[in-house]
């Protein structure tokens, strides 16, 4: 019988997994393997997380740039600010500053020449006077030279149409003055009189010159002087806003800066295991350093320009025009000698101006020169030199302002003794004494206000020249501190980038 051959077994199955046996398509901790291909990648990043950094070389990169965004802004803010504080400067000290001086003293030479001429016309040919006639027509001419002199300086400092146009109108109208001035003096020669008032011919053209001189050039000085007023007063706002403003984004992008600089120093010595960075240490020393130089220059800066503004400019514009009103006020005592038909006028006219120089509260200019006469009551006074007790004292302003107060009493006397003469009668013998002495009471106070100016133009002077020499050679200062900056922030993260390589 034939045997039946049957095929060989292959053997018992392959056991199966053990029970809790992962897959084998699937590995331990890690996503299902893709069939027929390598293990599955991890899943890509979506949204704020793509922006965080995956590997330390990409992290201590990043750090880096946020410290180099944050050095360019600290020194973009303090560039800012240090122009802020030049503009300011060079604005009140150099620009509207001294274009409001030369107009202010514009203002001033235009009175005198007014003032010089009636000088003259009241001396008239009178014997043994003829040497002051020739001293007031002296000073006439130094006014008018002078005058000359500051309008063409405001003229070259004009930085817009109106003021030119001013400026402009003001030339022909000193040209008119002259011509009329010019008029009145030959008048006065071909009909000599003695000391007082010259003869009507005289006296109509006098006052022609006078009228001129006060409804149209003097207006039109003192809106020069308002006018580059407002501008140095806005300016000097504008700028001290801002340079307050760019101390306190200095300070704040400055300690951001230093932030960052010690958090990548604490980065690199946790991740490297390294006690220091020099590199990034001195970085975060010279940063700290430029930091407290650069807040510690604007406040003075600020500082500068306030006293500058306030303790300089302030003050010498109102006591200037104080100055000019005075002598105005004085060449209003002469036209009050010298034009009996408008004396009235000419004494409310004084007491009008007496009273913007230093504000009592009265009906006449008697009670006003009584009023005045009180001592120790300065500090409850207004008009300009009542309102320069507030300003902050400066190295001998208490002392000239005493004295300024007690010759302006002198003067306000005198005045009164002169008026009363007149008001007995005595015109001729009031004109007499007044020309036969050599000084005045008002010269006096005039000397005594002057010395008080130049205190604060001395304080002016030392601010704009300490302003000027704060802000000296940092545009020079931020670039170079810059550039040192980024090269000591990048010599200290290359070696440890170059370990990735």
């Amino acid at each position: 019988m034939t045997a039946v051959h049957q095929a060989p077994s292959a053997g018992p199955p392959p056991p199966g997994p053990p029970p809790g046996a992962v897959p084998a398509t699937r590995r331990a901790g890690g996503p299902p393997a893709l069939p027929g291909g390598p293990a599955a990648r991890r899943e890509p990043r979506t949204g704020a997380a793509r922006l965080v950094p995956r590997t330390v070389a990409s992290r201590i990169r990043a750090v880096t740039v946020l410290v180099l965004i944050g050095l360019a802004g600290m020194l973009a803010v303090t560039w800012a600010a240090v122009d802020d504080a030049r503009d300011g400067v060079r604005v009140i000290g150099h620009d509207a500053g001294p274009q409001v001086v030369a107009t202010g003293d514009l203002y001033t030479q235009l009175i005198n020449m007014d003032a010089r001429l009636a000088d003259a016309l009241l001396i008239g040919r009178t014997p043994n006077l003829e040497a002051k006639r020739e001293q007031a027509l002296r000073e006439y001419d130094n006014s008018r030279r002078s005058a000359g002199t500051a309008l063409l300086q405001a003229a070259k400092l004009a930085d817009d149409d109106t003021e030119e146009r001013t400026a402009r109108e003001l030339l022909d109208a000193v040209a008119r003055y002259e011509g009329l001035a010019g008029r009145a003096l030959l008048l006065d020669q071909q009909t000599p009189h003695t000391a007082g008032p010259p003869p009507e011919t005289v006296l109509k053209v006098y006052r022609q010159a006078t009228d001129l001189m006060k409804l149209d050039l003097l207006p039109k000085a003192y809106n020069l002087t308002l006018d580059n007023g407002t501008l140095v007063r806005h300016t000097y706002e504008d700028k001290q806003n801002a340079v307050s403003d760019g101390r306190l984004w200095v300070m704040a992008t400055g300690v951001v800066l230093l932030a960052l600089l010690v958090g990548l120093q604490l980065f690199l010595a946790a991740r490297f295991r390294r006690m220091l960075n020099p590199a990034l240490a001195l970085a975060t020393v010279a940063t700290l350093v430029l930091l407290g130089v650069s807040f510690t220059m604007l406040g003075g800066q600020a500082d500068q320009l306030r006293k500058a503004k306030e303790d300089g400019f302030d003050s010498i514009l109102a006591l200037s025009r104080a100055r000019a009103i005075g002598n105005s006020a004085n060449a209003d005592q002469t036209r009050f000698l010298l034009d009996p038909a408008r004396a009235d006028t000419y004494e409310q006219i004084f007491l009008s101006k007496s009273q913007t120089i230093l504000y009592v509260k009265a009906d006449s200019l008697a009670q006003y020169s009584a009023a005045v006469q009180t001592p120790g009551r300065e500090r409850e006074y207004l008009g300009f030199l009542g309102t320069e007790f507030s300003r902050t004292p400066l190295p001998g302003q208490d002392s000239a302002l005493t004295s300024v107060f007690t010759e302006y009493r002198a003067y306000q006397r005198d005045d009164r003794a002169l008026r009363d003469q007149v008001a007995n009668g005595q015109r001729q013998q009031a004109i007499t004494a007044r020309l036969a002495r050599s000084g005045s009471p008002f010269g006096t106070y005039d000397v005594a206000l002057t010395k008080l100016i130049k205190i604060h133009q001395t304080a002016f002077d030392d601010a704009i020249e300490k302003g000027d020499g704060g802000t000296a050679g940092w545009n020079i200062v931020i670039p170079i501190a810059g550039l040192a900056l980024v090269v000591l922030v990048l010599v200290g993260v290359r070696p440890r980038l170059s370990e990735y390589r």
